[in-house]
C-alpha cells in the first residue's frame, strides 16, 4: 500500500502537467473537472510545481514552467551522435525545401528529437518529444527494421498495430514483409500511412555497436513526394547524410 499511494499521487501530478501542456494554460477548476479530480488535489500538486518553479501562475492561470525547457535539453545531449545529425537535418531541410526530421524509439513509440522546416514544408500535428505510432511512420519502421523480429514483436504486443488511415499496415504478417524490405533496401517509405496526402522516406542510423541510434526522414505532400523523386532522389539524399554521421560516430 505505502508504494501504491505514492505512485497514484505521480501520476496525478504528471496528469495536470500534461493537461497544463495541452491546454496551453489553465486555472484549477477547468483541470479539476477535466481531469475529474477534487480542486484541492490539484492546488496541492500546482503549488508544488509553483515552488520547484516547473510551473508559474499568471492571474489565476497556471502554465508549465520553463524548467521542464531546461530539462527537456537533455535529450539532446544524451548520445553524442546527435551532435552530428542536428546541422544535417538543417542542410537537408535548406536544400530540399521539406521537412526533415531525427527520430528514436522510446516506450514503443516514435519520438521527434530534432526537426527543420524548409521554405515549402508542409505543417502538421507533429512536436518535438511527441510520442507517434512507430508502425505508421516511416521513421519508426526503419528503426524497427533494425532491430530483432523478438524486439518488434514485444512492441506489437504493447502498442498493437491501430489503423489511423486507409494505407497503414494493420497485419502483422505483412508489417514483418515491410521490416524485411527495409533490412534489404535500406530505405522506409510512407505512403500516406499516418496522415492523408502525405509522404515520407527514411533511413535508419545505426550506431558502431550495431543497434539503432534512430532515423532521419524528409516529409512532404503528396504532389511533390512522387515518381522518382520519393523512390530514388529523396532516398539517395537520405543515404549519403547517414553514410556520413555512421562514419563520424564510428571514428570521432
Amino acid at each position: 500500500m505505502s508504494e501504491r499511494v505514492p505512485m497514484n499521487s505521480t501520476k496525478k501530478l504528471f496528469r495536470i502537467v500534461e493537461e497544463l501542456r495541452e491546454r496551453n494554460g489553465a486555472r484549477v477548476s477547468e483541470l479539476a473537472t477535466s481531469l475529474d479530480l477534487p480542486k484541492s488535489t490539484i492546488h496541492r500538486h500546482l503549488k508544488t510545481l509553483e515552488k520547484l518553479e516547473y510551473a508559474m501562475k499568471a492571474g489565476d492561470i497556471y502554465h508549465v514552467g520553463s524548467q521542464f525547457l531546461y530539462v527537456g535539453t537533455a535529450v539532446h545531449n544524451r548520445e553524442s551522435a546527435y551532435a552530428h545529425i542536428e546541422p544535417r537535418i538543417k542542410e537537408l531541410a535548406s536544400e530540399t525545401e521539406e521537412r526533415v526530421q531525427f527520430m528514436i524509439e522510446e516506450h514503443g513509440y516514435m519520438i521527434y528529437v530534432h526537426r527543420e522546416t524548409g521554405a515549402h514544408a508542409v505543417q502538421t500535428n507533429t512536436q518535438l518529444g511527441k510520442q507517434m505510432p512507430i508502425h505508421a511512420t516511416s521513421g519508426g519502421k526503419a528503426i524497427l527494421a533494425e532491430m530483432t523480429d523478438e524486439e518488434v514483436s514485444d512492441i506489437i504486443e504493447r502498442r498493437g498495430l491501430p489503423k489511423i488511415t486507409e494505407n497503414t499496415i494493420t497485419d502483422e504478417g505483412e508489417f514483418f514483409d515491410e521490416l524485411q524490405e527495409i533490412r534489404e533496401n535500406g530505405v522506409s517509405y510512407n505512403d500516406q500511412e499516418y496522415i492523408d496526402g502525405l509522404r515520407s522516406v527514411s533511413v535508419p542510423v545505426v550506431k558502431p555497436s550495431g543497434r539503432p541510434l534512430g532515423a532521419i526522414g524528409i516529409s512532404g505532400p503528396l504532389n511533390r513526394f512522387k515518381d522518382d523523386i520519393y523512390r530514388q532522389e529523396l532516398p539517395d539524399k537520405l543515404l549519403g547524410v547517414v553514410n556520413e554521421v555512421e562514419l563520424n560516430m564510428k571514428y570521432s
